[in-house]
Order: C-alpha cells, then structure tokens, then sequence
C-alpha cells in the first residue's frame, strides 16, 4: 500500500538504510542484538526509571548512541530529567489539546519529502507567521514535542536523523519577547540532551537584524557540537542549497518544488494516529516516590 503524504514510515529499514546504519552507527545484527540485551539489563538495575523494553523502542535510543548502551541509558536518564523538570508543561501530554495550534496556525510543519540523504526537514516559522498570542510559547514547544514523538518512531529518521529550518521571515518584537530566556533555555536543553533524534543540521533564514537579540539569548546554552551544525543563511538561499539540494526544496526557500501548500492541519491526523506510542511515552521516566 503507497505511503500517504502525511504519514510516517515505520516500515523496516531497506538493505540501503541497514548499509548506513552499519557504516555510521556500528548497526549489524550481532552489534544490535547485543545492544538490546544489554541496555535492557541495565534498565532492570535501573530501580528508579521506568521505560519499554521492547527492542523496537530500546532502537530509539540505541541508534543516536551507535550501539553503545550505557550511553543510551544515560540518554534515557537525561530525558527522565527533563520530563521531571518539565512536569507541568509536558505532564500527560495529548494531541487533541494541541489541536488548535496545529490545525488553525502554520508554525511547525514537516515536508512531505525528505532531503537528499533522506532526512526528515521540519519547518518552523519564528516570525511573523507566529501569532504568540494565539500560540504562545510554551503551546510552540509541545507541538514541536509532539511531532518529535511521532518521527522516533521511523526508522529511516533514526538512522538518517533530522533537519531543522528556522524561518524568521518578519520576525519582531512581538515574537522576540515571547522567546524568553526560560524558552530558549528549555528548547537548548531539549534538543541537547533529551531529543533521541541525530539533529544534523539548523539552518536560519530570513533573520532580520533584531534576531541578534533572539541569538543572545540561545547562544549562552548552546555547546559546541551543536554551534558547529547551525548555519545563518539570511535571505540567501544559494547558501542553503550548498546543504539541502533545490530538488529537495519547496519553492519558498528557492526549491524546484511547488510552494507549501499545507501544514500542521494536514500533519495532525498523523500525530493522533501515534497517540498510543504517546500515551506510553508519557508513563516513562522516573518512578514515582513513595509519600
């Protein structure tokens, strides 16, 4: 049955796909099915978490950590911070209160096609497309939380990983203000390190000059792994092209592909399709303790 445009893959990675997670990610069945065993005997000594077993899930964190399982345990550990830390604003998430950030506001969007090393690219628009006061900036973190849920569950995202487009098109005071220095804090933290995703590139577009005061902002949480894959392109989407293929492109960023006509209405069936995995995402973590 043909994919539909907006959906996931979750079918199992291809020969083509098994080449690349062996040549950059340690991936064979030996290395795999060791992996597994490991992390999960590490997770049973884990008396304080709480997370699946199952290998299909252990995968979302073995990946992104080339197979080595105390560092996907530790992956794990981090992102049991984060939800701690982050309990009122993530705490039994669900798509359905997203809703209407998704479906009546263009900010995050997915194209339909991935790039030429077959990574997912998503979209989202920082400037004047975003009505803080419609979707503040917190609603903005969880429907990008959502929609992250959704892409660990492919395989192909897994082993390619993912691309970041920032759109600052008219960005202004109005949207300066409402990326707070917790904001930008939470979102560094998230992305850092506790998003089991390979986030291989953040391109930023159409900045005007008062994005120097949204960039100082991020920059004082920003490590230098992550420094070296973000890339400001400014209205200069030749720039771009040198990282993403114009074939690959809608033709709003100077692609060969027709311009965007769709966005997180159309993603959000999708989203709610996963609500199981979403449901179960939001029971992992650290147990909790005894009163």
């Amino acid at each position: 049955m043909a994919l539909k445009p907006f959906d996931i893959e979750v079918n199992p990675p291809s020969e083509e796909l098994m080449e690349i997670a062996r040549r950059e990610l340690r991936e064979t069945p030996e290395v795999r099915a060791n992996a597994v065993e490991e992390l999960r005997a590490l997770l049973r000594e884990a008396k304080d978490m709480h997370f699946s077993e199952e290998e299909d899930f252990l995968l979302i964190f073995l990946r992104p950590c080339h197979f080595y399982a105390e560092s996907a345990l530790k992956m794990m550990r981090r992102i049991a911070e984060f939800k701690k830390t982050n309990h009122p604003l993530l705490h039994a998430l669900k798509p359905e209160e997203e809703k209407l950030a998704f479906i009546d506001h263009n900010v995050v969007n997915v194209l339909t096609n991935r790039d030429q090393k077959g990574r997912r690219v998503l979209l989202v628009n920082c400037g004047a497309a975003w009505d803080p006061k419609a979707v503040s900036s917190e609603q903005l973190f969880r429907v990008f939380f959502l929609i992250h849920l959704v892409a660990q569950l492919e395989p192909a995202t897994q082993i390619n990983g993912i691309v970041v487009v920032l759109d600052f098109d008219g960005l202004s005071l109005k949207q300066v203000k409402a990326l707070s220095p917790s904001f930008s804090r939470r979102l560094i933290t998230f992305i850092q390190d506790a998003m089991p995703l390979r986030l291989k590139e953040v391109h930023i577009l159409k900045q005007p000059y008062i994005f120097n005061m949204v960039w100082a902002l991020f920059k004082p949480f920003i490590r230098e792994k992550l420094k070296s894959r973000i890339f400001f392109h400014g209205m200069d989407m030749r720039k771009l092209h040198k990282h993403i293929d114009p074939a690959d492109l809608p033709a709003n960023y100077g692609g060969d592909r027709a311009p965007i006509n769709y966005g997180g209405k159309e993603w959000y069936p999708c989203v709610y399709n996963y609500i199981e995995h979403i449901n179960q995402w939001n029971t992992f973590g650290f147990l909790a303790q005894p009163q």
